[in-house]
């Protein structure tokens, strides 16, 4: 309603207008309703910071960007009228002189001219970082004839080609995680990521750039002004309730400042604070005309999904207003919107209109029906009309998204631990160029004890494993001695009983007689209609691949690894259903009686008349009670059990367990788990986890387990903003007072009971307006779980708790936390803990405490992890970096060092998965390189790509790829991110597509000689395989070698022509 009433104003008006909400989050939704009624409506979005007033930690550079973008945009003339929209809170924040806005960006277009140094010069004074991957926003990366940037206001980064004559000669963007083009464009401009910018007269190699803070920014720009300042001749309309809004947002401010001259000492003066007074806004605000939003005429809409039949329900809105005379329209997109279109032409009997605007809506004749194709998030109606969007009509089950996840591993850096599979452990020290038979090639320098070296050539890269566990503490193998050999073979023959051991227990279970269960399809589909949001595609993939488990006659082990609030409590939901349904019972195991309460309450109100019961066995029920489900799990009366660890007690008996879920199973020891394992032989088993410990997910990687990941976020959730920092009370202080005066809550995590007390203290020295409650594991269980299920309930300002609240704590109404002395945490707590905040609508922080005195390198690279993965989904990434931090232990025992501290993470598990593959029946020839003596090697030429790791780590995984669909995709990227290939780079990828296929014949060698062509195998080739590699010219075997005549001493040929010989196979 308010998108519709400010197009209709500013389309009446003769002026351009600005729209100030209340908050960032309601801007942003009448900016994207305004986006889909009225696409041609020339409008910019101003954003605020995103951190706190007076706050040590910066805002962000996609903020600062985005602001910028924004200002540089509404401060150019347009002929057009505009709408700025923007909230309170962005307002109150002064902005840099016009002169800095106007300048401070570039433009670029394919066929104009590039100056290099202009735009290195640009991106440096303007506040980018040059990284070697781009991935975020504010990043460069400089490659010869490709430059990477990451537009600091923009929602893709591009890569820009350059033509040998200077020119650009391609724009592309590309999709941030895969690093693949997404689309063309034939120019883009792009603004700075700092609101501190130096002019490059100023600017030298020893130059810092100032921090975008309030100290930084006045010591930069002599006179800062107001956005009233730049909003030239606009009409202002302001949201509903700003007087007080702008009362609170003031007093945040205030206090901040006050906070931070109380414990710091600083001398902030208001007269030149980066925020508004009210008497400054009062005099900012007086030169516009303020211009009320009147939206008396709205009208209620019905809330069709709560209704029995949604679709039913909204057929017969439209029958009645059809016959009033009011103009329906609905709104939508994707084949629900398709779906729900065409049942009701079908019903109603009228061919539904379409239309692309507001506009067309207006002038549309009485009592129309119309389909508005767009993303619309809402409806509203008037008196006239009456705009019905898809999720009015049936929830947010109409939504739904996808986001595709890989297991990748890092990229190896330059001074990292690796291993080198002939030599040992070593330093990557450097890239060097040598000369091998008059051709330069690249070869790694490593780095052994004693400060021996070995140059490795580019044609082993593929030998070279980043170590991963604990590299400082790592002891370097000496070159050339017996050490590695004996170390290695004793690792070999143990890897090799490990690998004998899972496959074992994996042809056990593939063996053995496991109960199917299969539900009766009626009760499960309304069983399933019952969740109310859309299973997005990971989520359904999961569900049907747990149904085919249990209905495939083998014993299911799946894990699904989702991050927190993406869905796998539904998963469960749904194979509990299956099983209950089809006579079973379902066990669910769960770390914490709080976490067993919150399942309790769900799963009770899913199964609700459905006559299946649920029960909950912890410390918490009373005896009487336990006893009742004890019974009924034994007579079979109870269909589902959700319990903590006392589910493992000896007296529990169970009539027909079918299925055991394990939920968190990281919080649970290595007896738990196998305690669990012994409550029924053969027993389905589905385990969920946002980050799996590193030793699931090291058998889950190589194929021992089989994994579902969900990486869709909720609709409306927004990534946790997180902050690794010391401890700053007067920062802590506004950032509580913030979440309090916002009607939230907020954690203080600490590491030990111990802690509890001081930091407590120090807590209510901070903010003694707040009430505190406080909680660990060693209270009393019922006044544990009454202090945290009362303060998910609103009781207490702020919990001090040790990281008891890992799992099962629910507070949608809290949104920061602090983690104290977080160097004490795991990357899996972390991410657990972090998960507790921002579960509503509203932005979550979380701060990193570190003590003062500093925390070593290893531990501040780890604490970075969470900082850069701190978009929603990212528990899995952080759990590929657990295991590359602290390794995986050994994978089938309690050990979380040895072997893996011997080779390392990364090849402990290629030799894992090496040995379960010659174990199986499946051809150890994929992992047995051929040997290419053809005359000739490819290569990477530096000016084609100068980082040396980077080049590095392309040869590798060249080098391991192991089929030709999978070269083909690396190709693709490969040009997709530095431009065309080089001959001798096509030339490395032709030999590697020549090895993979000479695998796949049983060939160990391929040999190019003046006079002959020879193939070796590995094992005798059969006659059908002779005949086949003889179509394009005879050949003759001998001694295990084929031998074609032909003579060449051209590299290029001898490779020609064995790609020919495999061509005709």
């Amino acid at each position: 309603m308010i998108a519709a009433t400010l197009i209709d104003t500013t389309r009446t008006s003769n002026r351009s207008r600005a729209y100030v909400a209340l908050s960032e989050t309601a801007a942003n939704r009448v900016a994207e309703a305004i986006r889909c009624l009225a696409p041609d409506l020339g409008i910019v979005v101003f954003p605020p910071w995103d951190c706190l007033p007076f706050d040590r930690v910066p805002p962000s550079k996609q903020s600062m960007g985005r602001r910028m973008d924004a200002l540089r945009v509404w401060s150019r003339p347009s002929p057009e009228k505009r709408l700025l929209i923007t909230s309170l809170d962005a307002l109150l924040q002064r902005i840099p002189p016009t002169s800095i806005i106007r300048n401070s960006w570039s433009e670029l277009a394919v066929g104009k001219a590039f100056d290099q140094r202009a735009f290195a010069s640009f991106a440096r004074c303007t506040g980018y970082i040059e990284e070697g991957i781009v991935d975020e926003p504010g990043e460069v990366a400089y490659r010869d004839d490709v430059i990477d940037i990451f537009p600091a206001g923009a929602s893709v980064p591009m890569r820009i080609f350059l033509a040998e004559d200077g020119t650009v000669a391609e724009l592309r963007s590309y999709d941030p995680s895969t690093q693949r083009t997404t689309s063309t464009v034939d120019a883009m401009e792009f603004g700075p990521a700092s609101e501190a910018i130096v002019l490059e007269a100023d600017f030298n190699d020893g130059t810092v750039l100032p921090e975008a803070s309030e100290c930084g920014l006045f010591k930069l720009y002599d006179d800062m002004q107001t956005v009233f300042d730049v909003m030239g001749d606009v009409d202002l309309t302001m949201e509903n309730g700003s007087d007080d809004r702008l009362s609170n947002y003031l007093d945040i401010i205030d206090e901040a400042r006050q906070a931070r001259q109380h414990f710091d000492g600083d001398n902030t003066n208001r007269s030149h604070s980066l925020y508004l007074t009210q008497s400054a806004w009062s005099a900012a605000i007086t030169g516009f005309r303020v211009i009320d939003l009147y939206l008396n005429d709205r009208r209620p809409l019905p809330r069709f999904f709560e209704s029995a039949n949604p679709r039913g329900s909204f057929i017969d809105f439209v029958k009645n207003e059809k016959q009033s005379g009011r103009t329906v329209v609905l709104a939508g997109k994707g084949q629900i919107f398709d779906g729900l279109v065409r049942r009701l032409e079908r019903q109603i009997g009228i061919e539904v209109q379409s239309v692309s605007a507001w506009t067309e809506v207006k002038v549309a004749p009485r009592g129309a029906f119309l389909k508005l194709e767009s993303a619309l998030d809402s409806g509203f109606a008037t008196a006239r009309h009456a705009v019905i969007t898809v999720k009015d009509v049936l929830g947010e089950s109409a939504i739904a998204g996808d986001i595709t996840v890989q297991l990748a591993e890092p990229d190896l850096m330059l001074d990292d631990v690796v291993v080198h599979e002939d030599h040992g452990i070593a330093v990557l020290k450097g890239m060097e160029i040598i000369s091998v038979e008059g051709a330069m090639r690249d070869a790694a320098r490593l780095e052994y004890r004693d400060e021996a070296s070995l140059l490795v050539p580019m044609e082993e890269f593929d030998k070279i494993w980043r170590y991963g566990s604990e590299p400082e503490a790592v002891t370097l193998d000496r070159l050339h001695t017996e050490a590695w050999v004996k170390r290695r073979a004793v690792i070999d023959k143990d890897i090799r009983l490990a690998a004998r051991h899972l496959m074992r227990i994996a042809k056990e279970r593939r063996d053995a007689p496991a109960e199917t269960f299969v539900p009766r399809q009626t009760e499960f589909s309304k069983f399933a209609r019952r969740f109310p949001y859309a299973e997005t595609a990971h989520q359904a993939a999961a569900i049907e691949a747990v149904l085919a488990d249990l209905a495939s006659g083998t014993v299911m082990s799946r894990l699904i690894c989702g991050d927190v609030g993406f869905g796998k409590t539904e998963v469960a939901l749904r194979a509990a259903a299956a099983v209950a349904f089809a006579g079973g019972q379902v066990a669910i195991v769960v770390p914490t009686t709080v976490l067993a309460r919150q399942h309790l309450s769900t799963f009770e109100r899913r199964f609700a008349d459905t006559g299946i019961r649920v029960a909950m066995l912890s410390r918490v029920v009373e005896r009487k009670t336990a006893n009742e489900v004890k019974a009924g799990l034994a007579c079979g009366e109870i269909g589902i059990v959700i319990a903590t660890q006392a589910i493992l007690a000896k007296d529990i008996r169970f009539a027909h367990l079918g299925l055991l879920i394990v939920d968190e199973e990281h919080r649970f020891g290595t007896r738990q788990k196998q305690a669990m394992k012994a409550l029924a032989p053969l027993l389905h088993t589905l385990v969920m986890s946002a980050t799996p410990i590193p030793r699931t997910l090291q058998s889950a990687l190589i194929g021992v387990q089989d994994v579902s990941v969900l990486a869709t976020a909720p609709s409306k959730r927004r990534p946790v903003r997180t902050s690794l920092t010391s401890v700053d009370r007067a920062s802590m202080r506004i950032a509580l007072m913030r979440e309090y005066r916002r009607g939230g809550q907020s954690f203080l995590v600490v590491p030990q009971i111990e802690d509890l007390d001081p930091v407590g203290e120090m807590l209510r020295a901070i903010v003694p307006e707040l009430s505190l409650r406080v909680a660990h594991g060693k209270m009393q269980g019922a006044l544990l779980d009454e202090t945290m299920v009362s303060f998910a309930d609103g009781d207490g300002d702020v919990l001090v708790s040790t990281n008891i609240i890992e799992t099962g704590l629910d507070v949608p109404r809290a949104n920061t936390i602090f983690i104290w002395r977080a160097d004490r945490f795991g990357l899996a707590q972390l991410h657990q803990l972090r998960g507790r905040v921002g579960r509503g609508r509203a932005q979550g922080m979380a701060y990193l405490l570190t003590p003062e005195e500093g925390i070593s390198e290893e531990t501040r690279l780890r604490l970075l992890t969470m900082v850069e993965k701190d978009r929603l989904g990212a528990g899995l990434a952080i759990s590929m970096q657990d295991l590359d931090l602290r390794g995986g232990g050994d994978i089938i025992g309690d050990n979380q060092a040895g072997h893996m501290k011997s080779v390392g993470v990364r090849f402990y598990q290629k030799l894992l998965e090496r040995a379960v593959t010659s174990f199986s029946k499946r051809s150890s020839l994929a992992e047995n390189s051929a040997v290419l003596n053809l005359g000739i090697a490819g290569s990477i030429p530096p000016e084609y790509i100068s980082e040396g790791a980077v080049r590095l780590n392309l040869y590798a995984r060249l080098l391991r790829a192991t089929t030709e669909s999978e070269l083909e995709d690396f190709a693709g990227e490969f040009e997709d991110r530095f431009g065309e290939l080089p001959e001798e780079v096509s030339i490395l990828f032709r030999l590697a597509r020549l090895r993979i296929v000479a695998r796949r014949f049983g060939i160990g060698k391929l040999d190019g000689g003046p006079l002959a062509m020879a193939m070796s195998f590995t094992t005798k080739p059969t006659k059908k395989t002779i005949i086949s590699l003889t179509q394009f010219q005879k050949g003759t075997l001998r001694d295990g070698r084929l031998i074609f005549e032909k003579a060449t001493d051209n590299g290029i040929e001898r490779m020609a022509f064995f790609e020919q010989v495999f061509a005709k196979t």
